[in-house]
This record gives structure tokens, C-alpha cells and sequence, in this order.
């Protein structure tokens, strides 16, 4: 049985909003920390700062109406309901293209791509650069449904994304996208090869580094090696979380919202390329929209058992074979797992395209979208 795609209007009760605001005004602030710089986690003047605006200037309201005019959709697929975005180019050729994000990013981290790949003649590029978008949620994140039991990782979503496209009528011929988890389902599919995938984009790489790379690196991959392991040893600990005890912070994930926005803000704090001051990176109201797309669905608690999923189908993966699916790979600066042009060639058949951005971190839709989207318009220039 084939599920309809389906219109899914987005429309908050306002006494969900009630409620939040009660909860925000009834916060119980924890004491400041006992270091002058972030290195406990996110400080209380921050956040302080972050719910005030969020109690006083932010506006639900106009982000719920930016998303219904993206043509919010529902179906379902293998029993899981997904919504997605689904926002069609004016340019009729134009090359479908399924973007996916990661962990704390939503599908609102794209915004300000959207309009440059759908209508690239009105924003510096040409007709021929055009896509049709397809923007989904995560199983467990954001309006998607919930997961009630294990088996929802990226294999999983992989496929259930190549369904997606071909049920959207885009079987013959498409693309897709991805940084963080939202790069690991990328690559499944480049794997995967379903039926009319051309090429794959990716601004973040999961590898290991080989015992001859390590011994072999250049400076600048020594760099790199250094960034991963400051992240290993300092940065991860959400990540550790989240791979094993993912249901130990999720009732405080749903419970609290100033609990949640903190869980969130420290990896936009950690990852992105603004001095752990990530409102100078990232527009605040932005950051607010990224935390309202994990609240208001109660999504905090399913999102983060996406690690426990992912990571027990990595542990369980032996070194595979290059991706065969033709590629292309954008890193920028401060994503702190990066890999060399030569690291990649060794990890994808067909490595067509590979650049370094000038600035720009692990959320590089929201850091620096105008590279972002030239870097997607290069590679599939060279699939069409």
C-alpha cells in the first residue's frame, strides 16, 4: 500500500505557547559557573540573555507561517510518518534535491538556501542552476513521528528517503545533501545507489582516520587530527550521552525548556565558527526557531536516541568500500571533523568536487549558506 502525500499545516494551540511561556517565567536558574570562559558548558549570562529575548521579541507565529508557505507534507513511510518541505523551482528542468540535517539542527537550518537553489535567476545564478527541494525531518525530530521501537537509524532513513523521492515523482532523477547525521544518511544513500540518485553533496565526512594516514599526515592534516581529538576528549560528552543513555537527559529534554535550549546551545557554542559566542554566527531568532522545532513536538527526547540508532549501526559496520555514487565535499574552517581532499579520494570512487570555504563551522547552512549553496551548484553542475 502506497500512503498519500498529504498537506500538513502547521498550527500551534496557543495554549502550547501559554504553557511554554508559564515554564520560561517559572525557570530555576542553576549558579553561574565558576569560569570565566564556556569551558563548563553554556553560561548563565547567555542564556539569561537567550530566554529573555525568547520571553519578549521572538515571534512563533511568523516562523510557523514561513513554513506552511514552503508546502509543509506528511506521508508515510515503513509505518513512520515524516513531514518534510517540499518547495518546487519556478524553472521547470530544475534537478530535485533532498537536503537533510543533523542533530540540534532542524529543518528550518536550510532557510536561507532555499531561495537561492529554487529561484537561482533572482539570487546571482542561472536557470540551469535551479533545484526542486525536499526538505525532511528526521525520524523522531521535529513533526516527524516518534520511533516506538529500535530500528530507525541511518540505514533505515536512507531508504525510507529514497522511497520519499520516488513517491514525490522524483525517481528518475535526483540529488541529495546533507551535513552531521544528516551526512551520514547522505552517504547510506551514495551507498545505497536507489534508483535515480546522481550524485550526493556532503559539508561533513564520518571517517576514521587510517593508522597510515595518521603516520603519514601533513601539517595540515595534523591540524585536523588535532580538532577531532580536542572534540573526542573536551567537546563530545553530549555525544556519549546520547549514544548510550539517550532516555537519562530526555526527560529533562522534555520537561524543561531552558533545559533544552542549553543542551542545544552548547553545540552551536562548540561547533560553530563565532568564538563560542554563537549569536554572532547565527541570528538569535534563528537559533530560537532551531530550539522551538525540538519543544513544541516534545522532540528532544526522540531526537537524541537518533545517536543510541546511529551509533550502534556503526559499531556493528567493518571499514566499507569507497562510495561509488559520484561527489562532491565542502569543508569549512571550524567543523571539527575534517578531512583532506586526499582522504576523501580515498573514501569516494568518484570524488568530483572538493573545496574549503573561507569561514564558516559545523552548521555551515546557517554560518555561511551563500558558500554553502555555490559549493551545490558547482557539483551537480558537473551531474546534470
Amino acid at each position: 500500500m502506497t500512503h498519500p502525500v498529504e498537506p500538513f499545516p502547521i498550527h500551534i494551540p496557543q495554549a502550547q505557547l501559554d504553557d511554554l511561556a508559564r515554564r520560561l517565567a517559572q525557570t530555576r536558574w542553576p549558579d553561574a559557573e565558576t569560569v570565566s570562559d564556556h569551558s563548563q558548558g553554556p553560561q548563565l549570562g547567555r542564556l539569561r540573555a537567550l530566554v529573555e529575548h525568547w520571553q519578549q521579541e521572538y515571534d512563533w507565529r511568523a516562523t510557523e507561517t514561513q513554513l506552511n508557505q514552503w508546502n509543509s507534507s506528511r506521508t508515510e513511510i515503513d509505518g513512520l510518518g515524516i513531514h518534510f518541505l517540499h518547495i518546487r523551482s519556478p524553472h521547470p528542468d530544475a534537478l530535485p534535491l533532498l537536503m537533510t540535517h543533523g542533530w540540534p539542527g532542524s529543518i528550518l537550518e536550510f532557510r536561507a538556501m532555499i531561495a537561492p537553489l529554487t529561484n537561482p535567476t533572482a539570487h546571482g545564478g542561472q536557470a540551469c542552476d535551479a533545484f526542486h527541494l525536499v526538505i525532511p525531518a528526521l525520524p523522531g525530530f521535529g513533526f516527524s513521528d516518534k520511533p516506538s521501537s529500535p530500528g530507525w537509524g541511518v540505514g533505515k532513513t536512507a531508504n525510507a528517503w529514497a522511497q520519499l523521492m520516488a513517491r514525490l515523482g522524483y525517481g528518475e532523477r535526483w540529488a541529495a545533501q546533507g551535513g552531521d547525521w544528516g551526512a551520514a544518511v547522505t552517504t547510506a544513500l551514495g551507498h545505497l545507489c536507489p534508483p535515480g540518485l546522481i550524485g550526493i553533496h556532503l559539508n561533513m565526512v564520518m571517517y576514521r582516520p587510517t593508522e597510515d594516514e595518521i603516520a603519514q599526515a601533513t601539517a595540515e592534516e595534523q591540524r585536523m587530527l588535532a580538532d577531532a581529538q580536542r572534540y573526542e576528549q573536551e567537546l563530545s560528552g553530549y555525544m556519549k550521552v546520547q549514544s548510550t543513555r539517550p532516555q537519562s537527559v530526555g526527560f529533562a529534554l522534555a520537561d524543561s525548556p531552558v533545559g533544552l535550549a542549553a543542551w542545544i546551545y552548547a553545540l552551536f557554542q562548540d561547533a560553530s565558527d563565532s568564538g563560542g559566542e554563537p549569536e554572532r554566527a547565527i541570528d538569535l531568532n534563528a537559533l530560537i526557531d532551531d530550539i522551538m522545532l525540538y519543544w513544541l513536538p516534545n522532540a528532544g527526547p526522540s531526537s537524541v536516541r537518533f545517536y543510541w540508532e546511529g551509533m550502534s549501526e556503526m559499531r556493528k559496520q567493518s571499514p566499507g568500500s569507497a562510495v561509488p555514487t559520484p561527489a562532491g565535499i565542502s569543508m569549512f574552517p571550524d567543523e571539527l571533523l575534517r578531512l583532506s581532499r586526499r582522504w576523501a579520494q580515498a573514501r569516494f570512487a568518484d570524488l568530483r568536487f572538493f573545496a574549503e570555504a573561507d569561514r564558516g563551522g559545523h552548521f555551515a547552512a546557517m554560518e555561511n549558506p551563500a558558500v554553502l549553496t555555490e559549493h551545490v551548484r558547482e557539483t551537480f553542475r558537473l551531474l546534470r
